[in-house]
């Protein structure tokens, strides 16, 4: 197996930690468990904006092999940032909340990553928009 291979399950179990990590905030949010997310904040309701990317993240992980997933995956790692990106390291409740915003930040880096070498294995491989069968 080449590391090739593995790329769309790197992009998919990042995805899975990134909708896993919501979905536990969001529950959080309507059980009042703290530390939670506030119901609101100046652009919009967070339960809306959670669901969507929760969903977001569970569609690019379904397609993870493919292009439509790879995007999903990117537009996922995006959503995250608002809920878990370096801003939250000033946050007040940084010390309840580290964990899931370290643990959302790798998997957003893995997205990322995978996300440039995949693109660069395809532009060297010129395969960027056709599939070719292997060779041995």
């Amino acid at each position: 197996m080449s590391s090739s291979d593995t790329r769309p399950d790197l992009i998919g179990a990042a995805c899975l930690m990134l909708a896993t990590v919501q979905a536990v905030m969001l529950a959080s949010l309507y059980f009042g468990v703290e530390p939670h997310p506030p119901r609101t904040i100046p652009l919009f309701a967070m339960p809306p904006f959670l669901a969507v990317s929760i969903g977001t993240a569970l569609c690019a992980y379904s397609l993870s092999g493919q292009r439509p997933g790879r995007i999903l995956a990117g537009v996922a790692a995006v959503a995250a940032l608002l809920s878990f990106g370096p801003q939250k390291y000033v946050d007040p409740a940084i010390g309840d909340i580290w964990i899931a915003v370290v643990a959302s930040q790798i998997a957003m880096l893995v997205i990322v990553w995978q996300l440039i070498t995949t693109r660069d294995a395809r532009a060297e491989d010129g395969s960027a928009g056709a599939h070719t069968p292997q060779t041995f």
